[in-house]
């Protein structure tokens, strides 16, 4: 069993609470709920949550997110119950919210499961050094959030043809080329499709266009830099985002977070 408890002042924008993983899980009810956003999910065995909005079977790797004062209720329905467990605060914590869609409880499916659950190990594994990055703990909070978050959009689409067939690799191709001077006719060659045919699949599978999608997973890798890279030059960020222009960077970023580059790393 390995267990952690934030024991520093939040200073980060995200972090955790409380960290967890092969802890044997016993029953549990909390009429008024829990004060975090908390997530929960199977390692081994079987596990039934019950919550104001429905009932969920927890299987191996399958999890849930429970936002504050929820009413809940943990039962297992295995001979054994072992969990992963992670708690959320932060200095932006207020934003969680808006993270979730405003979804009080969000079921997470196996296959994002393992993503998280590689997060949440890495996380622990921190503590065993001293003193604890708190950047770097920081940014995999905000991904295990990204993650629990994105799930709501690939419940249903995993096992879709279209999606694996031309979504997929366009998402992957996006993650590994961010940097490049991408453009949505390139990204519709890659998977030989046209770039409207392209667009219409991206709104049909995640509501959003791939040029969205593109300077989206931009801003999120530009807010990682900034956190992490305290004294890289807001053009170095855009360079390395994929932003030719750090002017055109700067306008972008603010409509997409509120705040400039900079006053977001004086924030954080």
């Amino acid at each position: 069993m390995n267990v952690v408890f934030r024991s520093v002042p939040v200073t980060e924008p995200f972090t955790f609470e409380s960290l967890g993983k092969n802890w044997e899980q016993d029953p549990v009810t909390r009429l008024g709920g829990y004060p975090f956003y908390h997530y929960l999910q199977t390692e081994q065995g079987a596990g039934k949550v019950e919550t104001a909005s429905g009932t969920y079977t927890l299987h191996k790797d399958e999890g849930l997110l429970i936002a504050p004062f929820i009413r809940h209720s943990y039962n297992k329905s295995d001979n054994i119950w072992s969990v992963k467990f992670a708690t959320f605060t932060g200095t932006a914590e207020r934003s969680i919210p808006q993270i979730m869609r405003n979804r009080q409880v969000i079921p997470v499916g196996a296959v994002q499961g393992v993503q998280i659950a590689r997060l949440i190990d890495d996380s622990i594994a921190m503590y065993s050094t001293h003193p604890v990055d708190g950047k770097r703990l920081s940014v995999n909070c905000y991904a295990v959030l990204v993650n629990i978050a994105d799930t709501t959009h690939t419940a249903n689409r995993a096992d879709a043809p279209l999606y694996k067939n031309y979504v997929l690799p366009v998402i992957k191709e996006i993650e590994r080329n961010f940097s490049l001077p991408l453009t949505v006719p390139d990204l519709g060659r890659k998977v030989f499709i046209t770039p409207q045919y392209l667009t219409r699949l991206f709104h049909r599978y995640l509501n959003c266009s791939v040029y969205e999608y593109l300077t989206a997973y931009r801003i999120s890798k530009a807010k990682e830099l900034l956190i992490i890279n305290p004294h890289l030059e807001i053009q170095d960020v855009a360079r390395r985002t994929g932003f030719t222009d750090s002017s055109h960077f700067i306008a972008v970023f603010k409509k997409a977070v509120g705040t400039t580059p900079l006053e977001f790393r004086r924030m954080n």
